[in-house]
């Protein structure tokens, strides 16, 4: 069997894993959400191995998207960690077998402390399903590792699930992209959202001619800036840009005439321009809808920087 039979084979078994993910889904999993939701607390994630692997994504997911949460793995909780452990939280084990020694050692404590569990697991009748409040069935017919050893298929199901939990707490908080960036500030999406114009916009040594300053001069000015434009500023007041663009255009129709003429005389007037107060997303979509690179940002009449896309 080729590398490429194997890849599908592969896939095509996780994916069967996944429509008995589908089929076996109950309400156990509105249960879940409901308490999740109605928590004053955090939710805990554990697991060991591939299973703690996939804990750790599925916590970092909810905490992201405002549901808090975190990871402790089994062997440190043992050692000192049920210390962060307040009654008020919900823990969520994973176990594909239901039966791993070290996330069942956890269990009186976590029973001793009030706490809600919630179990993962790909066997109903295990130990650690058995003594869950909630269980989330993750079985899967095989894996699709050919020796029947790798965690593979059930680790996809886990890791599904754990998106689908997300995916329903966020609808249920109604969770927007403006509460996603607050938790995301240093991301694309945090820029657009939580930035001002004035926050990112270039207003340092900015490439400005008048609208009588002859072409030679302002190729002069354009080629020792990195905008790809130049300003035409007339006491003060923006009155056009001189693109590269304009630029190409201007020698195609000029030719060697083009040094006669001034920057009046190739300049875009009347461009698109902005308020540096404005949140980055309302000019993201200004350039988006526009088609352009670049807005002058003016407060007033005054050219204050220029936005690049």
């Amino acid at each position: 069997m080729s590398t490429l039979e194997i890849a599908r084979r592969v896939i095509s078994n996780e994916i069967e894993g996944l429509h008995a993910l589908v089929a076996q889904l109950d309400q156990q999993f509105d249960s879940v959400v409901e308490l999740i939701l109605s928590t004053q607390g955090r939710t805990i994630i554990c697991g060991m191995g591939k299973s703690g692997i996939i804990g750790k994504k599925i916590a970092a997911s909810f905490a992201s998207t405002g549901t808090p949460s975190f990871f402790m793995h089994p062997g440190e909780a043992f050692h000192g960690d049920l210390g962060m452990v307040t009654p008020a939280d919900i823990f969520i084990a994973i176990s594909n077998s239901g039966e791993t020694e070290e996330v069942l050692k956890l269990l009186p404590f976590l029973k001793d402390n009030n706490n809600h569990i919630i179990a993962i697991t790909g066997n109903p009748n295990s130990t650690l399903a058995k003594n869950a409040h909630y269980h989330l069935n993750v079985a899967v017919p095989s894996e699709a590792c050919p020796l029947q050893l790798a965690p593979t298929s059930s680790t996809t199901a886990t890791l599904v699930i754990g998106d689908a939990l997300t995916v329903a707490l966020m609808e249920s908080r109604r969770f927007q992209p403006e509460h996603f960036a607050r938790f995301h500030p240093g991301g694309s999406l945090g820029r657009k959202l939580l930035s001002k114009v004035a926050d990112e916009m270039i207003k340092d040594e900015l490439p400005v001619v008048t609208s009588e300053t002859p072409l030679g001069e302002v190729l002069n000015v354009m080629s020792k800036g990195t905008l790809g434009l130049t300003l035409v500023v007339n006491n003060g007041e923006l009155y056009a840009i001189i693109t590269d663009g304009d630029l190409r255009r201007a020698i195609e129709k000029y030719g060697k005439d083009l040094f006669d003429l001034q920057a009046e005389h190739i300049a875009s007037r009347f461009p698109a321009t902005i308020e540096p107060e404005v949140p980055m997303s309302v000019a993201y979509d200004k350039m988006q809808n526009k088609k352009i690179n670049s807005l002058i940002v003016c407060n007033g009449s005054e050219v204050v920087g220029v936005l690049k896309k």
